[in-house]
């Protein structure tokens, strides 16, 4: 069973790997190469890296005591991050954090939740209750990437 805690200072190079070999291995069936080295680049920087995850404070996703993957909740309703290990997805992580996430929302009085998706994530968004708000163009680190504005609304 997937395990859902908040975020601690140890975890930063376990969600680290998460999002770069999620990036590496999986978004590669939808970016170029040169997309997902822009996107998550090999020139890791541990500080930067704690600080977006000190700003963003994740939820962690275990799986029998191993790191599996993290997303987030701002207050606005804005899930700026989401990953799931790569060798882990398929085996209910992904839906295990977005139910977490809804939770702590409706706790939080969020009626809106909204996000920046990949290709890739796009059809999970959707199987979650997101819908697509328009498409856009990206910079990263000078690479355009497409990905798309996706909101679910709550009564």
């Amino acid at each position: 069973m997937v395990k859902i805690r908040n975020y601690q200072a140890s975890d930063a190079k376990a969600l680290w790997e998460i999002y770069f070999h999620t990036v590496r291995n999986i978004n590669i069936r939808d970016y170029s190469q040169e997309q997902v080295e822009a996107w998550a680049p090999s020139d890791f920087e541990p500080e930067l890296w704690k600080k977006c995850l000190r700003r963003i404070q994740p939820f962690v996703a275990e799986l029998d005591g191993c790191v599996v993957g993290y997303t987030d909740l701002q207050p606005s309703g804005l899930v700026d991050h989401f990953f799931c290990h790569h060798e882990y997805q398929g085996r209910g992580v992904g839906r295990a954090l977005m139910e977490h996430v809804f939770t702590i929302g409706q706790i939080r009085g969020v009626s809106r939740y909204f996000s920046e998706v990949s290709i890739t994530a796009r059809p999970f968004y959707e199987r979650m209750g997101f819908k697509v708000m328009n498409d856009q163009q990206v910079d990263m680190r000078g690479v355009t990437l497409t990905n798309f504005v996706m909101e679910k609304v709550v009564d």
